[in-house]
């Protein structure tokens, strides 16, 4: 039932961090993998990873944000391995500041790169995932699309977008054979929260406080709930929004 052997899957975002994460759960369980990032040195490290694990693998680069991009991508995947069964919309980013001081550009950088994305990749990918037979879509959203913070107006807002999407998107498409699903990572051990850290002297010691696994979660966290989510034992799930936080989202 968790098998994905002779699967396709494309990750945007999937060179670091709970990407690759991600992208290494798919493989293990036997997915072809395709990382569609922009840092040609990291696309070549993941590469070189997901193959270490037994995956085929390959990179393209991807600006997520450029519609023509985003369809080369898919085309060069299909051209690669020939189908495309697996999307997963991981690729992010995060600009903090208070919401009077929040400049206009820094609001489209980050909500074009964390919610826009998603729908232009989807809309790219969904002729190929209908095709599949058992096509599957996994959104990452994040904690925030259930809590507020004030310095993360712009990212709360596409990660809680991302949770609609996610639904209207399983609606929409569960008649095509494609299911939508979201998964709402904690406070995760990344080069985006080691920033946080930094900028932020208390976030280590809350986070642990109010954690009750008592720890940061890392990328290797997510790589059960995509080969998961991406599986035939999830066939009948869709629409969902599921955290992946060590608890930190049911403490009070």
């Amino acid at each position: 039932m968790f098998d994905l052997s002779g699967r396709v899957a494309f990750v945007t975002g999937g060179n670091g961090g709970i990407g690759l994460g991600l992208a290494s759960g798919l493989a293990k369980a036997g997915a072809k993998i395709m990382v569609a990032a922009r840092n040609p040195a990291k696309n070549a490290a993941a590469v070189a990873e997901l193959r270490a694990l037994g995956a085929e693998a390959e990179a393209t680069h991807t600006d997520i944000t450029d519609p023509a991009s985003i369809t080369a991508a898919i085309a060069a995947t299909i051209a690669r391995f020939g189908r495309l069964d697996i999307l997963v919309n991981n690729a992010g980013t995060n600009i903090r500041n208070r919401p009077e001081a929040y400049d206009e550009a820094d609001w489209h950088t980050v909500v074009d790169t964390n919610l826009t994305s998603a729908y232009l990749t989807a809309k790219a990918a969904h002729p190929h995932l209908k095709a599949s037979g058992h096509g599957r879509v996994i959104n990452n959203g994040s904690m925030l699309s259930i809590f507020g913070m004030p310095l993360h107006i712009a990212y709360a807002a596409s990660k809680g977008g991302i949770v609609q999407f996610t639904k209207a998107l399983a609606t929409a498409w569960a008649a095509d054979g494609i299911t939508v699903n979201a998964i709402l990572p904690g406070w995760i051990d990344t080069d985006l929260t080691r920033k946080a850290r930094g900028d932020m002297p208390l976030l280590n010691d809350n986070v642990l406080a109010r954690t009750p696994a008592k720890r940061w979660g890392s990328p290797q966290d997510f790589e059960g709930i995509a080969a998961f989510l991406a599986s035939d034992a999830a066939a009948f799930i869709t629409g969902t929004a599921i955290p992946v936080d060590g608890g930190y989202s049911v403490q009070g």
